[in-house]
């Protein structure tokens, strides 16, 4: 369950079948908090909300009852016509308002009826109501970017440590030292990326939780995903004989070793990726 602040009342929301509902109960509390139930009533009796109600449902549910709409708007409007949310969603089949028992109860509406109640109640209120219900969704998306972004850069993890698992880790070595090669190959990425180590940004950030990648941004994620499968590819043969060569170019590293070396051509072919 969501919620907004719209003009200090809390508004919830909730999601059905990929689509957004409104507590117009919570709305209602601006107007009169002791009376919601009746002020709903009184909305919904309305020969306009009727209306307005009867043409969303014709539009977006193909199951309504048009027979029973067309009753009940020539009885709305009439002296003593009341409309209550039970009835007019157990005659006509209605989609759009929903009440909710329990906890979290209330009468919910699709936000397109929610925004025409909220205009009922006050018109400022609908404005503030569709700003904030807006700066929601917007947020919604920029975290589901991110999550496919991070999502997809795990899937090409996984084919990075294969890679290396394959091709960089002899038998003999212990768990310690299997655990270290891992960590050397990852910090290649960092190091292209980031332009420090896993170790160095936990040293310079030792309040933060996670790691380094969990605070990337959409951009680094997607050239992350690419770096792994691109290292996996120079880690396999017979990429890793190319790289036997073009590290002799690099004769400063020669005291550390041919993986040094390699490891070194790798993050110099990255950085190129990169820029």
């Amino acid at each position: 369950m969501k919620k907004i602040k719209v003009l200090e009342k809390e508004i919830s929301l909730y999601s059905q079948n990929e689509e957004d509902y409104i507590c117009i109960t919570d709305i209602a509390k601006y107007k009169n908090s002791e009376t919601t139930g009746l002020i709903i009533s009184h909305w919904l009796s309305t020969r306009f909300t009727v209306e307005f109600m009867g043409f969303w449902e014709k539009i977006y549910n193909p199951d309504f009852n048009v027979t029973e709409f067309r009753n009940i708007k020539n009885q709305s409007g009439s002296n003593g016509f009341v409309l209550t949310v039970k009835q007019w969603v157990q005659k006509t089949n209605a989609i759009g308002i929903i009440a909710k028992p329990g906890r979290y109860g209330g009468t919910y509406t699709h936000k397109d009826i929610a925004f025409e109640f909220a205009s009922w109640i006050s018109v400022e209120f609908k404005l503030y109501l569709i700003k904030e219900f807006q700066r929601l969704k917007d947020e919604e998306q920029k975290q589901l970017g991110w999550d496919i972004k991070r999502n997809l850069a795990k899937i090409n993890y996984r084919i990075h440590t294969d890679a290396i698992k394959e091709n960089l880790i002899p038998p003999e070595l212990t768990s310690r030292q299997i655990n270290l090669v891992y960590a050397s190959e990852a910090d290649i990425l960092n190091m292209a990326l980031f332009g420090m180590t896993a170790g160095q940004w936990r040293d310079a950030n030792p309040d933060k939780k996670g790691n380094i990648r969990d605070y990337a941004n959409v951009s680094q994620l997607v050239c992350l995903s690419n770096l792994e499968n691109l290292n996996a590819l120079f880690i396999n043969p017979p990429l890793t004989e190319y790289l036997s060569l073009m590290s002799a170019g690099f004769p400063r590293m020669k005291p550390y070793g041919s993986q040094a070396m390699k490891s070194c051509c790798r993050l110099w072919c990255m950085n190129c990726v990169k820029r």
